[in-house]
């Protein structure tokens, strides 16, 4: 979301966050997955039809949304929420999508399910299968809807990674964040109540069972700055997911610790210039809690042979948490500098070249703070 840009996350101090009702939340930065606050987020637990959030990203990614499918006798009569779907109707991939993520149409996960694998067995073979490629190592789906079903189950920082990746897809997102929607004479309203409550929600997914109770994924951005809820079991999640909004908005944001005005010089040997500058090839940004300094390390050789070529790796920037590397950036050359014309390097020469551009040979370190860069 942010071109040419390259962003990472200081590492999170310990801080009070707001206490919440749910027996399993987290609250995850959206572009790094870095973690705010959570407890419990590992606990393996029903998640209802935030189950659709999976069911959606898998038809997106499978279907074009102006595919026909044809609604069965086995989608129509799903119980619970649903679009009210008929046996013998045609729907598209997209108005289906639409009636399953907001008004939680079982029906419509189920006729996409059917639609994409040919049965529910092998949609949701399809659905832990992108699971496992997302690394949601704690999640086990047997159908497309949520339903309470023995081996059913998810946790809250596998919900988050999922919620993630699937707010990075355009069309996802355009849905999730849609407060209506119109198939025929039908209107379809959100359930997803903080789209009319809460600054910058850009959607995701409600769902509540008996056994499950209260589930919410969320999403919220302001100023370019996005993060993921997730709460399971919360009696109170529309206020809980609003206080912890507030509060990580409060507390985070983007500081730009290198650009391209930030730039380093090299003398050249044998060179047409007697220098050359080197810059971050794009602008650094990290998310900093309560303006924290970043510590930013500069490696580079204390000089260079020539030639040099334009765009090629002259070193790194890294940043620097607590003595620990959190993120890097390659440092570049802005221009090429030709060897000078009539000079031939000695074999010596050019095995210290080779050695200073692989292994930094009488390269260096130093450090830049918030107080000297």
């Amino acid at each position: 979301m942010f071109a040419g840009a390259l962003m990472f996350c200081l590492a999170i101090p310990a801080l009070a966050a707001p206490s919440v009702s749910a027996q399993s939340f987290i609250l995850m930065h959206a572009d790094t997955g870095v973690v705010l606050c959570e407890s419990n987020a590992d606990e393996k637990m029903l998640v209802a039809s935030t189950t659709k959030i999976m069911t959606a990203i898998v038809a997106i990614e499978n279907c074009d949304l102006d595919e026909q499918v044809e609604i069965s006798a086995e989608s129509a009569g799903i119980e619970g929420s649903s679009m009210y779907l008929r046996a013998g109707e045609t729907y598209t991939v997209e108005q289906l999508l639409y009636g399953m993520m907001l008004v939680s149409g079982n029906d419509a996960a189920t006729a996409l399910a059917l639609h994409v694998a040919g049965s529910v067995e092998g949609f949701a073979e399809c659905m832990n299968e992108r699971a496992a490629a997302l690394g949601m190592d704690n999640s086990s789906f047997k159908n497309p809807h949520g339903l309470d079903e023995d081996g059913h189950y998810s946790t809250a920082r596998d919900m988050a990674v999922l919620a993630c990746h699937c707010m990075a897809n355009d069309t996802f997102r355009k849905i999730v964040s849609a407060r209506s929607y119109q198939v025929g004479d039908q209107t379809f309203v959100n359930h997803n109540r903080l789209l009319w409550t809460l600054d910058g929600a850009l959607g995701l997914k409600t769902g509540y069972t008996r056994a499950a109770g209260r589930s919410l994924v969320s999403c919220v951005e302001r100023d370019g700055l996005r993060f993921i809820c997730v709460t399971l079991s919360d009696p109170d999640d529309w206020a809980d997911h609003t206080s912890l909004y507030d509060w990580a908005f409060a507390e985070c944001q983007y500081k730009t610790i290198a650009s391209d005005e930030m730039s380093f010089t090299l003398p050249v040997i044998s060179g047409t210039a007697e220098d050359v500058t080197v810059y971050p090839e794009m602008k650094l940004q990290v998310l900093a809690i309560n303006n924290q300094e970043p510590e930013l390390s500069v490696d580079l050789p204390r000089f260079v042979f020539a030639p040099v070529e334009a765009g090629d790796i002259a070193g790194s920037i890294m940043i620097m948490q607590n003595g620990i590397i959190v993120g890097s950036r390659d440092l570049v050359y802005s221009e090429s500098i030709s060897l000078k014309p009539g000079i031939e390097l000695t074999p010596w020469e050019r095995f210290k070249r080779v050695w200073t551009m692989a292994g930094r040979y009488c390269g260096y370190s130093y450090y830049l703070t918030g107080e000297n860069r």
